[in-house]
């Protein structure tokens, strides 16, 4: 009896066999990324940071208006009258939701995020005319929020209305993408999404013509909350 005749290897099976037979070479060292930022990176303070930020945002179009912790709810209140809002759309259970509740600004109606999309879709994409998120930090090098959506604010917040506040600190503006990183520990956990956010939304793929809040929010506006001054005289 003659032996059996084996099939010749598939094409897969040829590849396979080519690349294990390949010898492993040594890995290069990885780049020193943290050396070579620190070396290049602005020596600047963060009044220095806040300007450039604040100069790249507005170049898109982006409001920024300057407040602190205890007038921030009234400037918002101001500004949306200003606009002709009805409502505003506010993440659940969260402190500045809450700061804003407390002032009970009657002309805005505050909508709190509490169901799933499938069970209100039609009043989040045609009712609701405004949000407000909290930004995590921003980016002075190019101008950006950063934005880490939570179940307290969904990452839709700031996607669908048409205006889209954003409350940011600032002493949480880093100079640089990677000082954000390092600085925050992102190595550790990311959110599904976590947002870049460098102006209100634009296209111009239509006939190259520029137009605003084709895949996003027409509008951008920023709190930028700064410190308090203490008082003359305060603390020791």
């Amino acid at each position: 009896m003659s032996a059996p005749v084996s099939a010749p290897p598939s094409a897969r099976d040829s590849i396979l066999q080519r690349l294990r037979a390949t010898p492993i070479k040594e890995l290069p060292a990885l780049p020193d990324v943290t050396t070579w930022f620190t070396d290049h990176r602005r020596q600047e303070d963060l009044a220095q940071r806040v300007a450039r930020w604040r100069a790249a945002l507005e170049a898109v179009k982006t409001e920024v208006h300057d407040t602190t912790d205890a007038d921030w709810p009234e400037l918002l209140l101001r500004l949306a009258v200003a606009k002709g809002l009805r409502n505003l759309l506010i993440g659940t259970d969260t402190p500045h939701g809450a700061q804003l509740q407390a002032c009970q600004p009657e002309p805005l109606q505050l909508v709190q995020y509490t169901e799933s999309i499938d069970g209100w879709r039609d009043v989040l994409f045609d009712e609701i005319d405004a949000s407000l998120t909290l930004a995590k930090s921003a980016i002075a090098e190019i101008g950006s929020l950063i934005v880490w959506p939570t179940a307290s604010e969904p990452r839709l917040m700031s996607l669908v209305p048409s205006v889209h506040f954003v409350l940011l600190d600032a002493v949480t503006i880093h100079a640089d993408f990677h000082s954000a990183m390092a600085t925050e520990g992102w190595e550790d956990g990311l959110p599904t999404n976590a947002l870049l956010i460098c102006g209100p939304s634009k296209t111009a793929d239509i006939q190259q013509t520029l137009a605003y809040g084709a895949h996003g929010p027409r509008e951008l506006v920023v709190l930028l909350r700064h410190p308090s001054t203490p008082a003359p005289g305060a603390g020791a």
